[in-house]
């Protein structure tokens, strides 16, 4: 009869019942729940941010607005249909050219303040 190496009696001098020290359950779920509060502050808030800013500017749209379309197209704003989600853009002034694009299709709204500002310097 063979009583097994020496190994095998110190596996069972451990005890059967018995868990090697170690950390906690939640002491484990701690960095993935700061994982997941950095994703939330870097990521996803901005995130909301800049949409709402974004569906705000859409809403916001009227007749003679100058915009850029997302193909890259400038052009002024001569309708708005709210119910259709369309807007009618006039791109070249020479010959009448209108394009009718979705409200999506706008990407930002041009402001002329810099233009403002240099008349105002001239005029001095």
């Amino acid at each position: 009869m063979t009583f097994g190496s020496a190994n095998d009696w110190i596996v069972l001098a451990q005890g059967a019942g018995q868990q090697p020290p170690g950390p906690s359950g939640l002491v484990m779920l701690l960095p993935l729940v700061v994982m997941g509060v950095l994703y939330f502050m870097i990521v996803h808030r901005p995130q909301r941010r800049e949409q709402g800013e974004r569906m705000a500017m859409l809403s916001n749209l009227k007749k003679n607005d100058h915009v850029l379309l997302t193909s890259g197209i400038y052009g002024v704003v001569t309708n708005v249909r709210p119910d259709a989600d369309e807007v009618t853009v006039r791109v070249d002034e020479n010959s009448n050219t209108r394009l009718r694009v979705t409200r999506a299709s706008v990407a930002r709204v041009i402001v002329d303040e810099p233009a403002a500002k240099s008349d105002d310097s001239v005029t001095t």
